[in-house]
């Protein structure tokens, strides 16, 4: 079951010096525990200020990541800004539905002079069983879907999202669930085929070891 904490420092109701820390913890709790994506997703940041939160994130998930997941690691993945990503070495990029195609971004990793170290991972915001097929094809890792739910804090999922969700998961990608997730409709979600869940809140307002700890 594949986990994607989606990053969302103003959700803290702090000022901004102690939402960073709270971010970053959350980030260094997130890697210990085996999530798998960390979507660093702070969209209101200047390219300087993410660049620096980026770096020093970078260093977290490094140096937290559990002995059990040393193996393929947490990877830490930079909204929509390949050049930040190339920049402070992290694992990939997250993409826009109307962002960069996955391959574009393999091409710019791929440039000499870039000193990445590994095969950049992909993921992109699908809305659309089609948008699915499309990221497949242009050689995306795996996709979000949503939302699956509109409403935060629903526990029942209806059938047309699920049946949404479950034509979107026929198609040759892993498909996480985004939009709504909670520990209790998670199930569903995964009864209709997805490989695992996305989310701010799920894990943002949780305790992340009793979070993936429940869900796995």
């Amino acid at each position: 079951m594949l986990l994607c904490y989606i990053t969302d420092r103003k959700q803290f109701s702090e000022d901004e010096a102690a939402r960073r820390r709270l971010l970053l913890q959350k980030i260094a709790d997130a890697a210990r525990c085996g999530v798998d994506f960390i979507q660093l997703r702070e969209k209101d940041l200047s390219a300087r200020e993410l660049e620096a939160l980026a770096r020093e994130a970078v260093g977290i998930v490094q140096k937290n990541v559990g002995a059990e997941n040393r193996k393929l690691g947490t990877r830490l993945l930079i909204n929509s800004r390949t050049d930040i990503a190339i920049a402070v070495g992290a694992d990939g990029v997250h993409l826009r539905s109307d962002d960069l195609s996955p391959s574009h971004v393999r091409a710019i990793w791929a440039e000499p002079g870039t000193g990445t170290r590994a095969r950049v991972t992909v993921s992109v915001s699908c809305h659309s069983p089609e948008d699915v097929r499309r990221a497949a094809a242009d050689g995306a890792d795996f996709v979000l879907f949503g939302p699956v739910l509109k409403k935060q804090g629903a526990a029942q999922i209806g059938p047309a999202s699920l049946e949404n969700l479950r034509r979107a998961c026929r198609e040759n990608i892993p498909v996480l669930a985004l939009g709504g997730i909670t520990l209790e409709n998670a199930r569903a979600c995964l009864d209709a085929g997805a490989a695992g869940v996305a989310g701010i809140r799920l894990f943002q307002e949780n305790d992340i070891s009793k979070v993936v700890e429940l869900l796995r």
